[in-house]
């Protein structure tokens, strides 16, 4: 069955981990893995995690902290629930299917 799985993140970290481990785990080829703002703003989360974190007291200015981050994954198999646990487990806030 085909579909298209979306988990949404707070994070890039959490998006990028969720690439990760939808292709290592699940097998899905990284070119039906698809990362991108949740809405129009142009963002790289609503927080800072990872390598966008830095030890300075306060958050530079360049930094777009305006919305969640999307990662779709079109799927072609028998077991969506497993991409979608995999996409939790990696930090998303919210899991649909479309």
């Amino acid at each position: 069955m085909e579909s298209t799985i979306i988990g949404e993140f707070d994070t890039r970290r959490g998006a990028e981990l969720a690439v990760e481990h939808v292709v290592q785990e699940c097998g899905v080829p990284r070119s039906d893995v698809f990362v991108q703002p949740a809405g129009d703003a142009n963002t790289s989360g609503t927080r800072s995690a990872g390598p966008d974190a830095k030890a300075a007291p306060a958050p530079e200015g360049h930094q777009k902290l305006e919305g969640r981050i999307e990662v779709s994954v079109d799927f072609h198999g028998d077991a969506p629930e497993k991409i979608a646990d995999v996409l939790r487990d990696a930090g998303a806030k919210t899991v649909r299917t479309k």
